[in-house]
């Protein structure tokens, strides 16, 4: 009987413990860790609008306070209702890059409830002469 007792605590304690730890609150996932345009070169220049993706992994509503982007990079929308859990939202940036070589590095930084309360996008890449 004390076994049984003992048995039923330490699963009671168990289950406290891994329901103290479950995560609360609303979490931003990005769709793509970064965005990579790899090497590009002059005569062949990419797309630069782009269509950020990211879905409430969490449990309660996310709310984007705040979306702004570096270096020359404009953005043009963004949620401003709450994305519920599970659900997906964008973000549409374009930016533009000069016709020189140089390295591709932007960042789109969103400032939501989530806890810590800002997430970093970033893209990268490198734009060559053709040989």
């Amino acid at each position: 009987m004390k076994n049984i007792v003992l048995v039923f605590l330490v699963m009671l304690l168990g289950s406290g413990i891994a329901v103290s730890q479950e995560k609360k609150g609303p979490e931003l996932k990005w769709a793509l860790e970064r965005y990579d345009y790899g090497t590009v070169y002059l005569d062949d220049m990419p797309e630069t609008k782009m269509d950020i993706k990211f879905t409430n992994d969490g449990n309660e509503p996310l709310v984007l306070s705040n979306v702004r982007a570096c270096c020359g990079t404009r953005v043009h929308n963004w949620p401003r209702q709450p994305i519920m859990p599970g659900e997906e939202g964008i973000i549409q940036i374009e930016f533009r890059l000069a016709p020189r070589a140089q390295r591709i590095s932007r960042t789109v930084t969103v400032t939501s409830n989530t806890e810590p309360t800002t997430s970093i996008f970033r893209i990268i890449g490198q734009v060559e002469e053709r040989n």
